[in-house]
């Protein structure tokens, strides 16, 4: 769920306080799901993190199988489509079944507003880059540090940076003391939508919560910015 917390944490306000332990078992499985595609130590650090939610045993194992099941089938594809108020979104995509995901996908859309879009259509409004956030804050003097290093931008405890600086910035993080809770490549927009209000960004995390809910979505970006 790059780049949604913030967000999330206005839709929990907003009363989904009741979905968290449901919230935090798809986050474990998505990661599960990935560390199984990536292999090495992935895994091992997903199914830790899954114990440290309760989620049991048997879910884990079910996981595996179901990836061992259908890894000789699966492809990979990437969907672009707008969501409420003209949200820019990028789904990357890995299925066995590229039909049955684009109609579950479209209904989403459908119920939940906004529209699939044609393969280019939103692309260019975004760049592939380096995320990595981090656990506690920035000084002002470690952040003009890490900006002399090559860091794009600092956003709260996250740094955007180039795809090629990842190793480098992650080493100059660690040399600070800091501790990373977050470290990957991802889609990041560069034209974004204001939204005017909270009820708007619900709306628009609606979406993006259900599309992260299918097994086959593997990563939603989206393009909007609140305040």
């Amino acid at each position: 769920m790059s780049g949604h917390s913030k967000w999330a944490n206005i839709k929990n306000r907003k009363g989904a306080q009741d979905k968290k332990r449901s919230e935090a078992f798809t986050r474990a499985s998505r990661n599960i799901m990935t560390a199984l595609r990536l292999g090495g130590v992935r895994l091992k650090t997903a199914i830790d993190q899954a114990k440290e939610v309760n989620m049991p045993k048997e879910n884990i194992e079910r996981l595996s199988q179901r990836y061992e099941e259908r890894k000789a089938n699966l492809s990979n594809c990437r969907f672009e489509g707008f969501g409420p108020f003209g949200v820019p979104l990028i789904m990357e995509i890995e299925t066995d079944n590229k039909n049955r995901t684009l109609s579950e996908v479209k209904l989403l859309f459908r119920k939940l507003g906004g529209n699939l879009a044609s393969e280019g259509s939103v692309i260019f409004m975004f760049e592939r880059v380096g995320e990595i956030e981090i656990e506690g804050e920035f000084s002002e003097e470690e952040q003009l540090g890490l900006i002399e290093t090559g860091v794009k931008e600092i956003e709260g405890r996250a740094v955007v940076l180039e795809v090629v600086d990842l190793a480098k910035i992650s080493a100059k993080i660690k040399e600070m003391g800091k501790g990373i809770g977050r470290e990957e490549i991802v889609m990041r927009c560069k034209q974004k939508v204001k939204l005017a209000s909270e009820e708007e960004v619900v709306k628009v995390m609606d979406l993006i919560e259900a599309l992260e809910e299918n097994d086959d979505v593997i990563n939603v970006y989206s393009g909007f910015e609140f305040r």
